[in-house]
């Protein structure tokens, strides 16, 4: 199948594309359990407490087992004593379980979204940006004049490193390459936006 391809002065021309990648039917299922897992994964958790074993210090007990009159204890790292363990407290990412994704979950995803994408004209193909684009105001004008107001873009190393400064203090706008994307990501963002060169890259990563 073909895609429209267009360059920074508004030319059209048409590119190649492979059929599964983005003229596939959408499996709602499979992409709700993606992101589920993704999403899941993406959550830190930080908040973490030291158990009584994680507790420097002697384990000696503090006194003898008998015949001083008060209760038995053991050492000092009991959750009991100030300083010492917290019982049931939070153990840090220990304590959850990371959603595996296997790859072809996560290829037939990116194919599924991809795929709407195209369906719902939210999918913008350009040539490979050959100026370095220094200014914000400059970036700003182009995503205005391509609608790209809400858009993941996605480029090769080249186009990357030429556009990528200028997009940072504008809203709603991800500038990334292939290796680092999710379905969230394409989720997240109205319009996805390739360069010729990267959307050979994602045929070559996903196909």
């Amino acid at each position: 199948m073909k895609l429209e391809k267009i360059n920074l002065d508004g030319k059209k021309s048409s590119i190649e594309v492979l059929d599964k990648i983005f003229s596939t039917k959408i499996n709602n299922k499979l992409v709700s359990s993606v992101l589920y897992k993704t999403n899941a994964n993406y959550k830190g958790r930080h908040a973490k407490t030291k158990q009584q074993n994680e507790v420097s210090g002697p384990t000696s007990k503090i006194y003898a087992q008998k015949g001083t009159g008060n209760a038995r204890h053991a050492s000092r790292k009991a959750p009991i004593f100030v300083g010492g363990g917290v019982a049931h407290g939070p153990k840090g990412e220990l304590s959850y379980k990371k959603r595996k994704l296997n790859k072809s979950e996560k290829k037939n995803s990116i194919a599924f979204l991809m795929s709407e994408k195209f369906k719902n004209k939210n999918l913008l193909v350009f040539s490979d940006f050959s100026v370095e684009i220094k200014k914000t105001k400059e970036m700003n004008t182009i995503v205005k004049k391509f609608e790209m107001s809400n858009s993941l873009i996605i480029l090769d190393k080249i186009s990357k490193d030429k556009i990528e400064k200028s997009t940072r203090n504008i809203p709603n706008i991800k500038v990334t390459d292939v290796n680092h994307f999710s379905a969230f990501d394409v989720v997240k963002f109205k319009k996805i936006v390739f360069t010729e060169s990267s959307l050979k890259e994602l045929e070559k990563r996903y196909s």
